[in-house]
C-alpha cells in the first residue's frame, strides 16, 4: 500500500497552514473503529419533534450517549440525528433544516450528520415524496461541505416500519461510530422490523461462520480479519496459486483456508463440504474474489471479456443458487438467516475508460443483489453490495504516481479509503442488526466525486 504522504504533511501544524493559504485539499485524520471504542464521544443534537425522534432519543440514551435537544453556542458537537419522518411538504422542512444548518459550525473533527426520513417511494402524495427527495438531495449536498473528516448519511425507513426496530439501531450505529469513517453521502434503507441486537456489542457476529473469497491479500485479508475480530469462525477462500498467502491469512483469523477456483462448478459444494467438516454450518457468504482485464472495448477480446464475467458475476450467481439450496447455509428455521455480501465497485454505478468489462461485471453484481432479495427474504436472509471506491491496496500503489494522488482528492473527504473501510461496512451488513436491510448496494468511496 503506498504512503499518503501528502495527507500526513497537510494534519502537521505547518502543513494545514501551507494548504489552506494555498487553497489546496485538507485531508483530515479520519476516526476510526478500534475495539473498546465508545459510538462516539461528545453531544449528539436531535433535531425534529416527532415520536420518531423520541424514540430515537431513547435508543441513543440506551447507549450512553450525551444527547441533547439544544447545546450552547460554543459547545462542540459531535454528531447531529435530524428527523424528518414527518415531513409533508417541501415548505415544511425549513424549521429543522435550519436548525441543523445553525449547528454545523460547531461540529467536531470526524463528526457525523445523520438524516432519517420515510422512503419516497412509499407514499404518492407529490407533495411527501417531494420532501423526501429534497432530503436525499440536501444529505448528499451537505455531504459535500462536510469539514475536518465529518460526514453525512441517511437513515430511509420504511413507510410503516417502528423506528424502535432493531435495524434501526444497528444502521445508527453503524453510521455514528468509527466503522464508517469513509462512507458519506450515502443512505441506509430499512424495510423490516427483522435483527436482532448483539448482547456484546464488540462481538456481534459471535458463534456465526462465515466465507471470504479472494481473502488471500488486500480487502479479502482485511475482510477476513474484521469479521473474526467481530466474533466470527472464518473460511478463508482463494486459488491454489495464492496457497501460501492465504494459509497466513487464515492463521492470523485462526480459521480454515480452501484453495479453490471460484469458477470451478462444484465450487459451492467443496465451500459447503469444507463448512460442514469444520464448524457444521454455515451462516456468511462474502463474495469477494475478483479480477481486472483492462482494455477498451474497440481492443477487447473474448479472452479478457469472458474471463472477468466469469469471476465477478458468473461465479456468484452459479455459487449462491447451490448455497441457497443448501440446508447447511439456507436453515429456514433460523430468526436470522443467511447472509450474503458481494463486492461491486463505483465503475459499475459511474462506469470507467477501459473497464467495460469490469463495469458491466460489477453493474451485475448491483442487480443480482436488488433482484435476489425476495429469495433470501424468503429464508430470512439478506443480500447486499459494497461498492468500493478508490481504497489505497497493492494494486492502486502501482498506479502511475500522478493518477493515484488525483484518485485520492476525487472525493469529499480528500484521501483514499483503506482496506478495513469496506471490510467494516461488510461486517455491518452481515450482522444480525443489518437484518432489516436487503438488496442495498452502499458505496464506501468517500463520496466519490466522478459520476453517480
Amino acid at each position: 500500500m503506498a504512503k499518503d504522504s501528502y495527507t500526513e504533511f497537510a494534519n502537521t501544524g505547518f502543513g494545514r497552514r501551507i494548504t489552506k493559504a494555498l487553497g489546496l485539499p485538507q485531508p483530515a485524520k479520519l476516526r476510526r473503529y478500534s475495539p473498546g471504542d465508545p459510538v462516539i464521544e461528545g453531544p449528539v443534537v436531535l433535531v425534529g419533534q416527532s415520536e420518531a425522534s423520541d424514540l430515537i432519543a431513547g435508543r441513543l440514551l440506551d447507549w450512553d450517549l450525551d444527547v441533547r435537544r439544544h447545546v450552547g453556542p460554543k459547545e462542540k458537537v459531535a454528531a447531529v440525528v435530524a428527523v424528518f419522518d414527518s415531513a409533508h411538504s417541501p415548505a415544511n422542512l425549513s424549521e429543522s433544516v435550519l436548525e441543523l444548518g445553525g449547528l454545523l459550525k460547531q461540529l467536531k473533527p470526524s463528526a457525523r450528520v445523520i438524516t432519517v426520513f420515510r422512503n419516497p417511494d412509499h407514499t404518492e402524495d407529490p407533495a411527501a415524496r417531494a420532501a423526501r427527495k429534497g432530503i436525499e438531495g440536501l444529505t448528499r449536498s451537505l455531504a459535500h461541505e462536510m469539514r475536518a473528516g465529518g460526514t453525512a448519511n441517511g437513515l430511509i425507513l420504511h413507510e410503516n416500519l417502528d423506528p424502535a426496530a432493531p435495524s434501526v439501531a444497528g444502521a445508527l450505529r453503524f453510521l455514528l461510530s468509527g466503522r464508517s469513517a469513509f462512507v458519506s453521502g450515502q443512505f441506509i434503507t430499512v424495510d423490516s422490523v427483522n435483527g436482532t441486537l448483539p448482547e456484546d456489542w464488540s462481538a456481534p457476529l459471535r458463534n456465526q461462520v462465515a466465507v471470504v473469497t479472494g481473502a488471500a491479500r488486500g480487502i479479502g485479508a482485511a475482510i477476513a480479519r474484521t469479521l473474526h475480530r467481530d466474533g466470527a469462525q472464518v473460511i478463508a477462500v482463494d486459488i491454489p496459486a495464492a496457497g501460501e498467502q492465504l494459509t497466513q491469512v487464515a492463521n492470523q483469523v485462526s480459521g480454515t483456508a480452501l484453495q479453490v477456483d471460484i469458477t470451478e462448478q462444484d465450487a459451492a459444494e467443496r465451500i459447503l463440504a469444507h463448512a460442514e467438516q469444520h464448524y457444521g454450518r454455515l451462516d456468511i457468504v462474502v463474495h469477494n474474489a475478483g479480477i481486472t482485464r483492462d482494455k477498451l472495448l474497440a481492443n477487447m477480446d473474448a479472452g479478457r471479456w469472458d474471463s472477468v464475467i466469469a469471476v465477478n458475476i458468473e461465479s456468484q450467481l452459479r455459487m449462491n443458487q447451490v448455497f441457497l439450496d443448501s440446508e447447511l447455509f439456507s436453515r429456514t428455521e433460523s430468526t436470522v438467516g443467511p447472509r450474503i455480501v458481494s463486492l461491486a465497485s463505483t465503475s459499475g454505478i459511474a462506469g470507467n475508460r477501459g473497464q467495460t468489462n469490469y463495469a458491466a461485471s460489477k453493474a451485475g453484481v448491483i442487480g443480482m443483489v436488488s433482484a435476489a432479495s425476495a429469495q433470501l427474504a424468503a429464508r430470512h436472509g439478506t443480500i447486499n453490495a459494497v461498492a468500493p471506491g478508490f481504497i489505497e491496496t497493492e494494486m492502486t500503489a502501482k498506479m502511475p504516481m500522478a493518477t493515484r494522488e488525483v484518485a485520492r482528492r476525487l472525493n469529499s473527504l480528500s484521501q483514499g479509503g483503506r482496506p478495513e473501510d469496506v471490510a467494516e461496512t461488510i461486517a455491518y451488513l452481515v450482522s444480525p442488526a443489518a437484518a432489516g436491510t436487503s438488496g442495498l448496494t452502499m458505496r464506501v468511496c468517500g463520496q466519490n466525486l466522478v459520476g453517480a
